[in-house]
């Protein structure tokens, strides 16, 4: 079928890592023949000392110890490939992690040679001036007003929020001083109960 969208999917198994799996895979066939082969040398001895050859089934008997001895270096050697592999990988995360510090610290010298501590501080002065500016100015405004600077700007406050609300005028006429009397509900017909509803 081929790829799938036309796009070829690189594998992320390298030249290093395949060559690493390799020699493991050998050494796991190695292994394996051995343990096969331990295994008929001892059904060879026990059938060697049936048949009273002592002697020979004893000198099996060392080859074999000598295969389980080489059986042992291989399981090591497979250790220490597979522990490879994991420092190899390792490593790469390690060199990733370094080249995005290497990256970050670029990024924050060129801000930093955009903006210099000095003009930093000068920003911050220049702040803390304005805030200070504004502060004697708000002083200057709270205590040099009068009593009736006070009533005038409460009026005009007053009058400022009288124009916003736009209330209609109030009624000059006095209100009838009895209410007219409203009728009980239960003596209203049902279409009027229903229309006040």
């Amino acid at each position: 079928m081929g790829n799938l969208f036309g796009r070829k999917r690189r594998s992320r198994v390298t030249e290093q890592d395949r060559a690493v799996l390799q020699q493991r895979d050998k050494l796991r066939q190695y292994q394996k023949r051995l343990s096969l082969g331990l295994e008929r040398e001892r059904a060879l001895a026990r059938q060697l000392l049936r048949d009273g050859k002592k002697e020979k089934a004893m000198l099996l008997l060392k080859k074999k110890r000598y295969q389980e001895q080489l059986l042992d270096k291989t399981e090591n050697q497979i250790s220490n490939l597979e522990r490879m592999v994991q420092d190899i990988e390792f490593t790469q995360i390690e060199m990733k992690v370094i080249e995005g510090l290497k990256i970050g610290n670029e990024c924050l010298n060129k801000m930093h040679q955009v903006m210099s501590i000095e003009e930093v501080e000068r920003i911050i002065g220049e702040t803390q001036d304005a805030v200070e500016y504004q502060r004697q100015i708000d002083e200057l405004l709270a205590g040099s007003l009068t009593e009736e600077d006070e009533d005038a700007i409460l009026e005009e406050l007053n009058a400022i929020t009288q124009e916003q609300l736009e209330l209609p005028e109030v009624p000059t006429e006095p209100l009838p001083e009895t209410i007219p009397e409203v009728s009980p509900i239960k003596n209203r017909p049902k279409a009027e109960l229903v229309a006040a509803s």
